[in-house]
């Protein structure tokens, strides 16, 4: 898409049990995991967040982390996302709670309030929250796992129903 590109990312789209998925990676790892109902989307979501880069499709490489993304959708306490290399831009205050949320156990929940408490910042629950809808590799920083105060489901940037399935196969 961008013959001037300073780097290529390289995705594949999925049908996986909770819609359509597409899996992006750089060459130091994935670097965007997103559902939505269309490819065509996805494709121009992943455009938009790496400005500069040519997206391009796997192709013939057909990369085996993809096999382990849609496992992760399919069956999410199964493995541990630090098997795969992981690619994640952002501040460093956002890669802080993205490194707190892969610390969350598979099945269990925390609030927005003890993510704060436990990178130490414990005023911050807003911006936490902000960090989470931010996350750019759904499943692999499972944001899905962080709940409301009260603990209900609060919002999942690929739609609380999604949130509510990954969290009772986990369960599971």
């Amino acid at each position: 898409m961008n013959a001037n590109a300073a780097e290529t990312i390289h995705y594949t789209v999925a049908d996986t049990s909770l819609g359509t998925m597409l899996a992006a990676a750089s060459d130091r790892g994935v670097c965007f995991v997103a559902f939505d109902d269309s490819a065509d989307a996805l494709v121009a979501e992943a455009a938009r967040r790496f400005p500069g880069a040519a997206i391009e499709p796997s192709g013939d490489l057909d990369p085996a982390w993809i096999t382990e993304v849609v496992d992760r959708v399919e069956a999410p306490g199964s493995a541990h996302a630090t098997e795969l290399p992981l690619d994640l831009r952002g501040t460093p205050f956002r890669k802080q709670v993205w490194e707190a949320l892969q610390a969350i156990p598979p099945g269990e929940t925390q609030t927005y309030g003890q993510i704060a408490a436990k990178i130490g910042r414990p005023t911050a629950v807003r911006a936490v929250a902000g960090a989470c809808g931010a996350n750019p590799v759904a499943v692999l920083v499972p944001c899905h796992r962080v709940i409301g105060a009260d603990g209900t489901l609060t919002g999942y940037r690929w739609g609380v129903e999604r949130k509510r399935a990954l969290l009772e196969r986990e369960r599971q």
